[in-house]
């Protein structure tokens, strides 16, 4: 399924503008600081607003895919696999970028030194910030989800009763129940109001608790489930609530943002949710077709949509505090700030690419070769044990070959 590359790529470039080109400036409608502005230069994109503002459901379409890809890594491997493949994955991409973050807020922020020490040691360990303190960058706030969500797929794992179509159903439910509430409450309040602010601190700061974004997870374990067998009634059912579940939270967010941002309240909330729905019906488009494989197998997709993939990750990590650095550096340089956004943009792709393509493979194999010296690396599966894990897993045999989803997984 090489769709899933471009996807989250675009997913990445979108929240990158989004951070640049309308957050930069418009979060001071709402007081919320980060640390983003000792870095960033003051501008304003007013005229772009309309076209920026919605740049922040790139995260949702995110969350889909890991529920997919998440789904398909933990369907071929044994619990300790899992968890290395997880770690090897997420810790040298964070250990890169959180160092980066680090030395530029060190060497160019307006703030104490002192203040950002705990944050980077949190991101280096990928442990949640709580809802008090402060994170290196917020972006970060993503990867609390995102844990929380993998140690739910190892729990299930290593349980051998629980398989995935358990944990799709639970999250469905679960976050379904906090979404329709979510609705509730944004319909009889405001912003303003302690019940709404409640309600938005599960986004962010209580993200691992996965009550709002449960739903996007659990849609993309059901877009796996479809790529491999027909879905039964009640999972089509289970489809549909989620697809609800988060058109509801994604409507809440965008309202807060629309009432509360007066550069955007003529803007409709049903923009954001377009855009996610295109997503993820061109992602279950392609499970279906996967389902249904061509008579004649289909060329293998180009390398440059696999590096895509792997730009995404250290992209994401990285766009927010060190491209405001960059563009305030390029501003100061005598461009004008539009110009500016798109070559910083550029450049940190081009970052990101050495990156995913030398600095993070050296670090892999240098954490792997400490795991190989302590012993700790897991026995590979034997095959003969996979038909047995995949019925586990709650998918009926036998499977069609094995999806080969070449992407960066979340």
């Amino acid at each position: 399924m090489p769709l899933l590359d471009p996807l989250r790529f675009g997913a990445a470039l979108g929240v990158a503008v989004f951070h640049q080109m309308f957050w930069s400036w418009a979060w001071a409608s709402i007081g919320v600081p980060g640390f983003e502005r000792t870095v960033a230069a003051d501008v304003l994109y007013p005229s772009a607003a309309p076209f920026t503002w919605f740049g922040w459901v790139g995260v949702e379409i995110f969350f889909v895919i890991s529920g997919f890809v998440i789904a398909n890594s933990a369907s071929t491997a044994s619990p300790g696999e899992f968890l290395l493949g997880r770690a090897l994955r997420l810790y040298p991409a964070v250990w890169v970028c959180a160092t980066a973050t680090f030395l530029v807020l060190l060497l160019f922020g307006s703030g104490p030194a002192s203040e950002i020490i705990l944050p980077y040691i949190h991101a280096m360990l990928m442990v949640p910030k709580g809802v008090t303190g402060q994170w290196l960058d917020e972006v970060y706030w993503t990867l609390a989800a995102e844990t929380a969500f993998y140690g739910l797929v190892l729990c299930a794992m290593l349980t051998r009763k629980i398989t995935l179509r358990h944990l799709a159903f639970g999250l469905t439910i679960y976050s379904a129940v906090f979404n329709a509430i979510a609705l509730l409450v944004a319909s009889c309040t405001t912003p303003s109001d302690l019940p709404y602010l409640l309600i938005l601190m599960f986004r962010v700061p209580c993200a691992a608790f996965l009550l709002t974004h449960g739903c996007f997870f659990a849609l993309g374990i059901w877009l796996f489930i479809s790529a491999n067998r027909e879905l039964t009634a009640l999972e089509q059912l289970a489809v549909a609530v989620t697809c609800l579940s988060g058109a509801a939270e994604i409507y809440v967010f965008a309202s807060f943002f629309l009432t509360s941002i007066p550069a955007i309240s003529d803007q409709s909330a049903m923009v954001p949710i377009t855009v996610w729905a295109a997503a993820v019906l061109l992602i279950a488009r392609a499970a279906k077709r996967n389902r249904h494989p061509a008579p004649v197998a289909s060329p293998e997709a180009p390398a440059w949509l696999r590096t895509l993939g792997l730009i995404t990750y250290p992209l994401y990590l990285t766009h927010n505090v060190i491209g405001s650095a960059i563009i305030r550096a390029l501003i100061e340089a005598g461009l004008d700030a539009t110009s500016a956004v798109w070559v910083a943009l550029g450049l940190l792709v081009l970052v990101c690419w050495f990156i995913c393509a030398r600095i993070e493979p050296a670090v892999r194999s240098a954490l792997m070769q400490t795991l190989a010296h302590f012993g700790r690396l897991p026995k590979r599966l034997p095959a003969s044990r996979r038909p047995a894990l995949a019925r586990g897993l709650g998918l009926r045999l036998p499977l069609p070959a094995p999806i080969k989803v070449k992407v960066a997984a979340s």
